[in-house]
């Protein structure tokens, strides 16, 4: 990882920090959508680890939100020769990501479309070889959905907020159940950040298993 892509994550950390010490007064004038919530360095560098391990070259991104996910997926897929795809329905929030790539010399590696996540998702190229859900929960099992008949044989899925913040336990249960029901999926949940449900479709390599 370079020094740009350093410097762009300490740049998240030190909004992260900022925004963990506002006062309750300056909390109450802001919205959910004004904090970054992002996944975190321990989910961020699971991710970039996926990714190159599998040489994965068709990734997805449901929910860019301020871009800190796509920052270790876009790193990641510098590596391995291939792009990100990300969704988001906020413009503002793209924006944002986008100067935040720039920033890391990765925004070429990147394909960020703004639009509802439902009506984008079929817009997809098929062959998605990794995914990473992390838009609103209530959606999760209709974006389950539309991307499966898009992966590629041998694809991972993580998905976050499986565990924390709570008050989306049963989204959160809801989109578990529907992944370990899908043909030919693995499924397990990690402790990692807010909790990741990672999920693999069998592929040809298995057959011998």
């Amino acid at each position: 990882m370079d020094e740009a892509v350093k410097a762009v994550l300490a740049e998240y950390d030190a909004r992260r920090a900022r925004e963990a010490g506002l006062s309750r007064e300056a909390v109450r004038t802001m919205t959910r959508d004004d904090f970054l919530l992002e996944v975190g360095p321990d989910t961020g560098r699971f991710l970039n680890s996926l990714v190159k391990g599998a040489g994965a070259k068709h990734v997805l991104e449901i929910g860019t939100s301020y871009g800190y996910s796509g920052v270790w997926l876009a790193e990641a897929v510098r590596t391995t020769g291939g792009r990100l795809t990300t969704l988001d329905l906020a413009a503002n929030k793209q924006a944002y990501a986008r100067r935040m790539l720039a920033k890391a010399g990765l925004e070429s590696f990147v394909d960020l479309r703004t639009g509802d996540a439902l009506e984008l998702i079929p817009q997809v190229a098929d062959g998605v070889e990794l995914v990473l859900l992390d838009c609103w929960k209530d959606i999760y099992v209709d974006c389950l959905d539309r991307f499966f008949p898009k992966l590629a044989p041998g694809a991972t899925v993580v998905a976050d907020n499986m565990l924390f913040p709570v008050t989306a336990r049963p989204e959160a249960l809801a989109y578990r159940r529907a992944v370990r029901a899908k043909p030919g999926m693995g499924s397990v949940l990690l402790s990692i950040g807010s909790g990741l449900e990672v999920s693999r479709l069998r592929g040809p390599l298995d057959e011998d298993l």
